[in-house]
Protein backbone atom coordinates (compact mmCIF):
# COMPACT_ATOMS: atom_id res chain seq x y z
CA UNK A 1 0.00 0.00 0.00
CA UNK A 2 1.42 3.46 -1.03
CA UNK A 3 2.13 5.41 1.82
CA UNK A 4 0.18 8.81 2.17
CA UNK A 5 0.50 12.55 3.31
CA UNK A 6 -1.43 14.51 5.36
CA UNK A 7 -2.72 17.89 4.18
CA UNK A 8 -3.95 20.47 6.31
CA UNK A 9 -5.49 23.09 4.68
CA UNK A 10 -6.18 26.61 6.02
CA UNK A 11 -8.98 28.52 4.04
CA UNK A 12 -10.30 32.47 4.51
CA UNK A 13 -10.32 35.44 2.97
CA UNK A 14 -6.80 37.47 2.44
CA UNK A 15 -6.48 39.37 5.94
CA UNK A 16 -8.55 36.88 8.13
CA UNK A 17 -5.49 35.20 10.27
CA UNK A 18 -4.64 32.59 8.12
CA UNK A 19 -0.63 33.01 8.67
CA UNK A 20 -1.16 34.06 12.37
CA UNK A 21 -2.97 30.40 12.61
CA UNK A 22 0.03 28.97 11.05
CA UNK A 23 2.28 30.58 13.20
CA UNK A 24 0.30 29.25 16.07
CA UNK A 25 0.36 25.21 15.16
CA UNK A 26 3.52 25.47 14.67
CA UNK A 27 4.99 27.64 17.52
CA UNK A 28 3.13 24.65 19.43
CA UNK A 29 5.44 22.27 17.52
CA UNK A 30 3.63 21.38 14.38
CA UNK A 31 6.54 20.99 12.09
CA UNK A 32 9.35 19.69 15.38
CA UNK A 33 9.38 16.25 14.28
CA UNK A 34 8.21 15.93 10.49
CA UNK A 35 9.29 17.31 7.62
CA UNK A 36 6.53 19.68 6.50
CA UNK A 37 5.70 21.66 2.73
CA UNK A 38 4.12 24.78 3.42
CA UNK A 39 2.67 26.12 0.02
CA UNK A 40 1.61 29.49 0.22
CA UNK A 41 -0.88 30.61 -2.49
CA UNK A 42 -2.02 34.35 -0.74
CA UNK A 43 0.40 36.34 0.64
CA UNK A 44 -0.62 38.68 3.09
CA UNK A 45 0.97 41.54 6.09
CA UNK A 46 1.44 38.68 8.37
CA UNK A 47 5.19 36.96 7.68
CA UNK A 48 5.78 33.41 9.02
CA UNK A 49 7.70 33.04 12.69
CA UNK A 50 11.53 31.90 11.54
CA UNK A 51 12.11 30.35 14.74
CA UNK A 52 9.70 27.72 13.80
CA UNK A 53 10.75 27.63 10.15
CA UNK A 54 14.04 25.17 10.48
CA UNK A 55 11.56 21.85 9.78
CA UNK A 56 9.63 23.47 7.19
CA UNK A 57 10.08 24.47 3.06
CA UNK A 58 8.11 27.19 1.98
CA UNK A 59 6.50 27.38 -1.80
CA UNK A 60 4.87 30.01 -3.23
CA UNK A 61 2.23 29.41 -5.79
CA UNK A 62 0.38 32.49 -7.19
CA UNK A 63 -1.69 31.17 -10.49
CA UNK A 64 -4.01 28.00 -9.47
CA UNK A 65 -3.38 26.99 -13.01
CA UNK A 66 0.10 25.89 -11.99
CA UNK A 67 -1.17 23.40 -8.89
CA UNK A 68 -1.18 20.05 -11.08
CA UNK A 69 -0.75 16.56 -8.83
CA UNK A 70 2.76 16.16 -10.87
CA UNK A 71 4.37 19.81 -9.64
CA UNK A 72 2.97 19.24 -5.97
CA UNK A 73 4.57 15.59 -5.19
CA UNK A 74 7.68 16.63 -7.65
CA UNK A 75 7.95 19.82 -4.72
CA UNK A 76 7.45 17.48 -2.01
CA UNK A 77 9.80 15.01 -2.71
CA UNK A 78 12.43 18.03 -3.34
CA UNK A 79 11.94 18.27 0.17
CA UNK A 80 11.19 14.88 2.23
CA UNK A 81 8.06 15.89 3.46
CA UNK A 82 5.68 14.25 5.53
CA UNK A 83 3.14 16.46 5.72
CA UNK A 84 1.53 19.50 3.68
CA UNK A 85 0.15 22.62 5.03
CA UNK A 86 -1.45 24.68 2.80
CA UNK A 87 -2.57 28.45 3.36
CA UNK A 88 -5.08 28.35 0.50
CA UNK A 89 -6.15 31.59 -1.23
CA UNK A 90 -10.06 32.80 -0.27
CA UNK A 91 -10.85 33.64 -3.61
CA UNK A 92 -10.21 29.76 -4.92
CA UNK A 93 -12.80 27.40 -4.36
CA UNK A 94 -11.99 25.04 -1.96
CA UNK A 95 -12.84 22.03 -3.88
CA UNK A 96 -11.10 22.64 -7.23
CA UNK A 97 -7.52 21.98 -4.60
CA UNK A 98 -8.58 18.58 -2.88
CA UNK A 99 -10.18 17.07 -6.33
CA UNK A 100 -8.45 18.72 -9.03
CA UNK A 101 -4.79 19.50 -7.91
CA UNK A 102 -4.16 17.06 -5.24
CA UNK A 103 -1.65 14.35 -6.02
CA UNK A 104 -3.31 10.62 -5.28
CA UNK A 105 -0.96 9.98 -1.99
CA UNK A 106 -2.00 13.16 -0.72
CA UNK A 107 -4.85 12.73 2.04
CA UNK A 108 -7.46 16.08 2.99
CA UNK A 109 -6.90 15.81 6.83
CA UNK A 110 -8.48 18.67 7.96
CA UNK A 111 -9.64 22.12 6.68
CA UNK A 112 -9.43 25.09 8.88
CA UNK A 113 -11.55 28.38 7.92
CA UNK A 114 -10.56 31.66 9.51
CA UNK A 115 -12.77 34.33 9.38
CA UNK A 116 -11.94 38.48 10.56
CA UNK A 117 -14.65 38.85 12.86
CA UNK A 118 -15.47 42.13 12.06
CA UNK A 119 -16.14 41.88 8.69
CA UNK A 120 -17.80 38.71 8.54
CA UNK A 121 -21.13 40.16 8.17
CA UNK A 122 -19.99 42.37 5.44
CA UNK A 123 -18.66 39.46 3.27
CA UNK A 124 -21.23 37.01 4.26
CA UNK A 125 -23.74 39.67 2.57
CA UNK A 126 -21.49 41.06 -0.46
CA UNK A 127 -19.12 37.52 -1.13
CA UNK A 128 -21.82 34.75 0.51
CA UNK A 129 -20.49 32.01 -2.34
CA UNK A 130 -17.10 32.25 -1.56
CA UNK A 131 -17.52 32.73 2.52
CA UNK A 132 -20.26 29.38 2.64
CA UNK A 133 -17.34 27.60 0.64
CA UNK A 134 -14.99 27.55 3.41
CA UNK A 135 -17.71 27.42 6.13
CA UNK A 136 -19.79 24.40 4.67
CA UNK A 137 -15.92 22.21 3.98
CA UNK A 138 -14.19 23.24 7.24
CA UNK A 139 -13.72 20.64 10.27
CA UNK A 140 -12.82 23.72 12.12
CA UNK A 141 -13.95 27.48 11.83
CA UNK A 142 -11.79 30.04 13.70
CA UNK A 143 -13.33 33.65 14.22
CA UNK A 144 -10.98 36.01 15.37
CA UNK A 145 -10.70 39.66 16.63
CA UNK A 146 -14.18 39.09 18.41
CA UNK A 147 -15.62 41.54 21.33
CA UNK A 148 -18.51 40.54 23.47
CA UNK A 149 -21.05 42.36 21.16
CA UNK A 150 -19.87 40.21 18.21
CA UNK A 151 -19.71 36.82 20.01
CA UNK A 152 -23.24 37.57 20.57
CA UNK A 153 -24.30 38.59 17.43
CA UNK A 154 -22.95 35.67 15.65
CA UNK A 155 -24.12 33.35 18.17
CA UNK A 156 -28.28 34.95 17.21
CA UNK A 157 -26.88 34.36 13.76
CA UNK A 158 -26.17 30.53 14.54
CA UNK A 159 -23.99 29.36 11.67
CA UNK A 160 -24.07 25.55 13.27
CA UNK A 161 -26.93 25.42 11.04
CA UNK A 162 -24.15 26.37 8.04
CA UNK A 163 -22.01 23.94 8.99
CA UNK A 164 -23.36 21.20 12.32
CA UNK A 165 -20.09 19.18 12.18
CA UNK A 166 -17.45 21.59 12.80
CA UNK A 167 -15.72 22.74 15.74
CA UNK A 168 -16.06 26.77 15.90
CA UNK A 169 -14.15 28.94 17.84
CA UNK A 170 -14.25 32.88 18.84
CA UNK A 171 -10.84 33.85 19.61
CA UNK A 172 -10.54 37.61 21.42
CA UNK A 173 -8.76 40.80 20.48
CA UNK A 174 -6.58 39.61 23.35
CA UNK A 175 -5.50 36.17 21.84
CA UNK A 176 -8.24 34.42 24.08
CA UNK A 177 -10.28 31.99 22.73
CA UNK A 178 -13.84 30.24 23.76
CA UNK A 179 -16.22 27.95 22.66
CA UNK A 180 -19.20 28.79 19.99
CA UNK A 181 -21.17 26.04 21.43
CA UNK A 182 -21.62 27.63 25.23
CA UNK A 183 -25.18 25.98 25.47
CA UNK A 184 -27.27 28.30 23.70
CA UNK A 185 -26.55 27.55 19.86
CA UNK A 186 -28.25 24.81 18.66
CA UNK A 187 -27.03 22.81 15.23
CA UNK A 188 -30.25 22.37 14.76
CA UNK A 189 -33.20 24.62 13.60
CA UNK A 190 -35.10 24.37 17.33
CA UNK A 191 -37.90 27.13 16.16
CA UNK A 192 -39.59 24.37 13.84
CA UNK A 193 -42.76 22.80 15.13
CA UNK A 194 -41.64 19.48 14.87
CA UNK A 195 -37.57 18.86 14.58
CA UNK A 196 -36.81 15.97 13.25
CA UNK A 197 -33.25 14.25 13.16
CA UNK A 198 -31.78 12.74 9.96
CA UNK A 199 -30.08 9.10 10.51
CA UNK A 200 -26.78 11.00 9.57
CA UNK A 201 -27.33 13.05 12.22
CA UNK A 202 -27.83 11.04 15.14
CA UNK A 203 -24.51 11.34 16.56
CA UNK A 204 -24.48 15.09 17.16
CA UNK A 205 -27.63 15.21 18.26
CA UNK A 206 -27.42 12.78 20.83
CA UNK A 207 -24.32 14.60 22.06
CA UNK A 208 -25.74 18.31 21.54
CA UNK A 209 -28.94 16.93 23.81
CA UNK A 210 -26.94 15.20 26.98
CA UNK A 211 -24.70 18.48 27.23
CA UNK A 212 -27.46 21.07 26.49
CA UNK A 213 -31.09 19.14 27.56
CA UNK A 214 -32.20 22.58 28.48
CA UNK A 215 -32.34 23.99 24.73
CA UNK A 216 -34.84 21.18 23.80
CA UNK A 217 -37.15 21.94 27.10
CA UNK A 218 -40.53 21.61 25.30
CA UNK A 219 -39.44 20.56 21.81
CA UNK A 220 -41.21 18.06 19.78
CA UNK A 221 -38.50 15.43 17.85
CA UNK A 222 -38.82 13.17 15.34
CA UNK A 223 -35.95 10.22 15.44
CA UNK A 224 -35.12 6.88 14.08
CA UNK A 225 -33.35 4.54 16.78
CA UNK A 226 -33.38 0.86 17.51
CA UNK A 227 -35.55 -0.35 20.29
CA UNK A 228 -34.10 -1.36 23.97
CA UNK A 229 -35.85 -2.08 26.74
CA UNK A 230 -33.99 -2.92 29.82
CA UNK A 231 -35.92 -4.38 32.54
CA UNK A 232 -33.81 -2.54 35.21
CA UNK A 233 -35.39 0.79 33.77
CA UNK A 234 -39.06 -0.52 34.82
CA UNK A 235 -41.24 1.80 32.53
CA UNK A 236 -38.54 4.03 30.50
CA UNK A 237 -37.32 2.31 27.72
CA UNK A 238 -34.12 3.53 25.65
CA UNK A 239 -34.10 3.59 22.27
CA UNK A 240 -30.84 4.28 20.29
CA UNK A 241 -28.26 3.44 17.91
CA UNK A 242 -24.90 2.17 17.67
CA UNK A 243 -22.19 4.85 17.53
CA UNK A 244 -18.23 3.71 16.75
CA UNK A 245 -16.03 6.67 17.70
CA UNK A 246 -12.53 5.71 16.17
CA UNK A 247 -12.87 1.90 15.64
CA UNK A 248 -14.97 -1.10 15.55
CA UNK A 249 -13.46 -2.21 19.17
CA UNK A 250 -14.92 1.84 20.60
CA UNK A 251 -18.58 1.15 19.97
CA UNK A 252 -21.29 2.67 22.42
CA UNK A 253 -24.93 2.54 22.45
CA UNK A 254 -25.74 5.80 22.24
CA UNK A 255 -29.64 5.62 24.16
CA UNK A 256 -32.21 8.21 25.36
CA UNK A 257 -34.64 7.67 28.09
CA UNK A 258 -38.38 7.61 27.00
CA UNK A 259 -41.30 7.30 28.97
CA UNK A 260 -45.22 7.16 28.62
CA UNK A 261 -45.89 5.13 25.86
CA UNK A 262 -46.96 1.26 25.39
CA UNK A 263 -44.18 -0.77 23.70
CA UNK A 264 -44.67 -4.27 24.85
CA UNK A 265 -45.69 -5.55 21.65
CA UNK A 266 -42.76 -4.07 19.72
CA UNK A 267 -39.57 -6.61 19.99
CA UNK A 268 -36.21 -5.79 21.26
CA UNK A 269 -33.85 -4.06 18.26
CA UNK A 270 -36.97 -3.31 15.89
CA UNK A 271 -36.26 -0.50 14.04
CA UNK A 272 -38.98 2.08 14.95
CA UNK A 273 -39.56 6.01 14.62
CA UNK A 274 -40.15 7.82 17.31
CA UNK A 275 -42.17 11.21 18.34
CA UNK A 276 -41.68 12.96 21.48
CA UNK A 277 -41.75 16.01 23.69
CA UNK A 278 -38.62 16.57 25.66
CA UNK A 279 -38.40 17.19 28.77
CA UNK A 280 -35.47 18.09 31.33
CA UNK A 281 -36.13 15.69 34.51
CA UNK A 282 -34.61 13.57 37.04
CA UNK A 283 -33.80 10.36 36.04
CA UNK A 284 -31.52 8.06 38.09
CA UNK A 285 -29.29 6.63 35.29
CA UNK A 286 -28.32 9.60 34.74
CA UNK A 287 -27.09 10.73 38.39
CA UNK A 288 -29.50 14.16 38.15
CA UNK A 289 -31.72 15.93 35.35
CA UNK A 290 -31.38 15.14 31.74
CA UNK A 291 -33.17 14.91 28.60
CA UNK A 292 -36.65 12.40 29.32
CA UNK A 293 -38.82 11.99 25.97
CA UNK A 294 -42.48 11.58 27.05
CA UNK A 295 -43.83 9.70 23.68
CA UNK A 296 -46.76 10.44 21.55
CA UNK A 297 -45.69 7.47 19.03
CA UNK A 298 -43.69 4.91 18.39
CA UNK A 299 -43.87 3.10 14.60
CA UNK A 300 -42.04 0.33 13.15
CA UNK A 301 -39.65 1.70 10.24
CA UNK A 302 -37.61 0.63 7.76
CA UNK A 303 -33.52 0.00 9.22
CA UNK A 304 -31.38 2.65 7.61
CA UNK A 305 -28.71 1.76 5.10
CA UNK A 306 -25.67 2.63 7.52
CA UNK A 307 -26.84 1.15 11.32
CA UNK A 308 -23.82 2.32 12.64
CA UNK A 309 -23.26 5.92 13.57
CA UNK A 310 -20.10 7.65 13.26
CA UNK A 311 -18.71 10.37 15.13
Amino acid sequence: MPKTYPVYLIAGFLDSGKSTFINGILSDGFAIEDRTLLLRCEEGETEYDKKYLRNVTILSVEDPESLTPEFLEAERKKCRAEQILVEYNGMWELQDFYVRCMPQTWVLYQIIATVEGPSFLVYSKNMAAQMMDKLRNADMIVINRCDQALCDELRRKNLRLINRRADIFLEREDGQGENYMDGTVSAFDLDQDVIEIAGEDYGLWYVEIMDSPRMYEGKTLVFRAMMCKPPKYGRYFTPGRFAMVCCADDMSFLAVACIGYDVKDIPERTWVEVRAVCRVEHWDPYEGDGPVLHVESVTPCEKPKDEIVQM
